[in-house]
């Protein structure tokens, strides 16, 4: 009789470990998920050298740019454009491209320089926007010739901030 009740202890014992097993190996499997949550958007800026705040006619101003980006993922692209809404002039990229107003350009490098030629001697102010394939976008302005700027000689750039793009 007491070899009985050792075999059914035994069982139950046995039954109860086996239960516990299985409910822990349900919670496990129902509590994981598939979908790896894998960061792709990362906030970035632009850095730049200090250019001169006067500019003649003819002359150019090369602007030093620099992607200073909180996290890197491989497959972003950044691409480039600009708006001029005062004065005349153009824009090229080190590469030799001259850059049309609102048309995107593939940046190539993190490091870059961009060299904008005076075609007037009046006020010249132009927007950069720099963007990622992800929506994130930084602008900076730039004012030469600008009463409002003191004649110190040479200007910051002025950051406008990150946006987001109304059209995609």
């Amino acid at each position: 009789m007491n070899i009985l009740n050792n075999k059914n202890k035994r069982k139950s014992i046995f039954k109860a470990l086996a239960l516990c097993l299985f409910a822990a190996v349900s919670f496990t499997l129902v509590s994981c998920d598939d979908d790896m949550d894998i960061q792709q958007s990362y906030p970035f800026t632009v850095g730049t050298m200090p250019v001169p705040n006067k500019v003649t006619k003819g002359q150019t101003v090369e602007i030093r740019c620099e992607l200073k980006k909180t996290g890197d993922y491989a497959n972003t692209l950044y691409t480039i454009r600009y708006f001029q809404f005062e004065g005349e002039g153009t824009l090229k990229m080190d590469n030799g491209i001259t850059f049309l107003p609102n048309d995107r350009y593939l940046l190539e490098n993190e490091k870059f320089r961009l060299y904008y030629t005076a075609e007037g001697d009046e006020a010249h102010n132009f927007i950069v926007v720099v963007e990622d394939n992800f929506g994130n976008s930084y602008e900076l302005e730039f004012d030469f010739n600008n009463r409002n700027v003191k004649d110190d000689g040479v200007i910051s750039v002025v950051p406008i901030g990150n946006f987001k793009p109304l059209l995609r």
